[in-house]
């Protein structure tokens, strides 16, 4: 099976005990609350975060009051170095989808910390790379694929690094994060009700189950085969 590296970063600091733990004690501990910011746009944008438990979304607001969500950050992830890089204020909104645990960094910190470990300058460039990949596939799917492959991406999406750890690809697979479907339909580009009719079709077709808003990849492989 073919690997799709930009579709998981893993754990920052996996096989990096001794860096992690540095950043760890550079860092200041958060607890966020479901549904609470991380940060908000407009804000500083003076610091990093490392994931270290749970889920947090960052998206923006249109004028229309639509929120288009442009990542979802999982456990182990880094989030909020665009800014950081730059010195500009936040752009996107960052917000707890689930109770989550945050190590927050400043930006001196942060510089001091890369300058001295290259392996973790290097990581970040990868991170960068991913993520840069990612957004050009979502704008080749919102110009080019219908709303059935974009949902069955995101689902693969979320489900990726279940599947790298997986002895099996072909076993179903719960994704992580519960999600309303308006959020699904933000990540999509399309709407609540176009994302039913989907959800409906794909548990017809035997690729998904659906419980109140817990989803299963039944058939993994099939569902990347089909749409990558």
């Amino acid at each position: 099976m073919e690997i799709h590296w930009h579709l998981s970063e893993g754990d920052f600091f996996e096989g990096l005990l001794e860096e992690k733990q540095e950043f760890v004690s550079l860092a200041r501990k958060r607890i966020i609350p479901k549904n609470a910011f991380v940060f908000s746009v407009g804000e500083p944008g003076g610091s990093a975060f490392y994931l270290d438990s749970g889920y947090v979304k960052i998206f923006r607001t249109s004028p229309l009051g639509k929120e288009p969500i442009v990542f979802i950050r999982r456990p182990g992830e880094l989030f909020g170095l665009a800014e950081v890089m730059s010195g500009g204020e936040r752009k996107c909104h960052a917000q707890a989808l689930a109770l989550s645990q945050v190590y927050e960094i400043r930006k001196q910190e942060l510089e001091l910390i890369l300058s001295k470990h290259f392996i973790l300058a290097k990581r970040v460039i990868g991170v960068l790379g991913r993520r840069l990949r990612f957004l050009g596939e979502q704008i080749e799917n919102l110009m080019a694929s219908d709303v059935t492959t974009r949902v069955l991406k995101l689902l693969i999406y979320l489900c990726y690094q279940g599947l790298l750890d997986s002895t099996s690809w072909n076993r179903p697979i719960k994704v992580p994060l519960r999600l309303t479907q308006e959020e699904i339909a933000s990540m999509t580009g399309s709407c609540q009700q176009t994302v039913s009719e989907v959800l409906k079709s794909l548990k017809e077709e035997g690729l998904i189950l659906v419980s109140k808003r817990e989803i299963v990849l039944v058939k993994p492989l099939e569902a990347i085969s089909r749409v990558f």
